[in-house]
């Protein structure tokens, strides 16, 4: 028996989901806003959403007064590696932990759920000393490796749900067609697991992408430093905000992240029984 809702129960339902929606866009509205704000405007008491006179000066003084670029390419390369090898790595253990139920599977997710508790500064401490013994301080390499560990937990986690999520009956039903195991997992599982792959990848990537304590710490040569740490640069030493550059700075950082979004978006929500056609 279906359950129906009725209009005023709909209505408000909309309504949540309006507010929600206005919730999350107003930031990154008065961002663009700002970003294309001439300076006397900025410092108006009267602030309005459009700009009265548009201009591009904000994102000149931008690129002229820090290395923008640099930072940029620095934050694609240690974001997009630290997703594809947390996949990488993640992957075959969330299968393992899905399939094999048992005192290890139930261990893992203990520490999957406890590791997340652990605030920043409790471990770069150590987390310094261990990179420095390696030779990893100031590398993007050691950076990446950072990464890795603090996405990889809550990466599991959302693997291990998308691989519950596949029934094991289409597995069993490959090898009773004669599949060996690799070719089960390559033409059966994989392409059922590939939205939950790619939606993790994504967020692997927008973590580091966006993270900023540990990649202040790590990297001190100036033309290693990543976007984050370069946008701190557009405060003064009073903490004075020179609030045009930093907010076209800010909002091309933004850039990189909606468009993975908006190309990989139907890879998320599409092809889910892709892997349960025979062939």
């Amino acid at each position: 028996m279906s359950l129906r809702i009725s209009r005023p129960a709909r209505a408000g339902q909309y309504l949540a989901l309006l507010c929600y929606l206005v919730f999350l866009a107003f930031p990154f509205l008065w961002l663009i806003s700002t970003a294309f704000k001439p300076a006397p405007e900025l410092g108006s008491l009267h602030p309005t959403w459009i700009p009265d006179s548009p201009t591009l000066e904000n994102f000149r003084q931008a690129f002229d007064e820090q290395p923008l670029l640099r930072a940029a390419g620095n934050s694609l390369t240690v974001a997009l590696s630290a997703a594809l090898i947390a996949v990488v790595i993640a992957t075959p253990m969330a299968y393992v932990m899905a399939r094999q139920r048992g005192r290890l599977a139930t261990a893992a997710t203990g520490w999957v759920v406890v590791s997340q508790a652990f605030p920043f500064v409790l471990v770069i401490i150590p987390l310094f000393l261990v990179l420095k013994n390696l030779h990893l301080i100031n590398s993007l390499f050691g950076l990446i490796m950072v990464y890795v560990v603090w996405s990889l937990p809550f990466a599991l986690w959302m693997l291990v749900g998308y691989v519950r999520a596949v029934p094991a009956e289409l597995e069993e039903a490959a090898a009773v067609d004669g599949a060996g195991w690799l070719r089960t997992l390559v033409s059966v599982t994989a392409p059922l697991l590939a939205p939950g792959i790619v939606a993790t990848a994504m967020f692997a990537f927008v973590t580091a992408w966006n993270e900023f304590f540990f990649a202040l710490v790590l990297l001190k040569s100036p033309e290693k430093q990543t976007l984050p740490v370069i946008l701190t640069h557009f405060l003064g030493a009073e903490g004075v905000a020179d609030l045009g550059p930093l907010a076209a700075a800010a909002f091309l950082a933004t850039i990189p992240s909606l468009a993975i979004f908006a190309i990989i978006q139907r890879r998320i929500t599409g092809g889910m029984l892709a892997g349960a056609v025979k062939t």
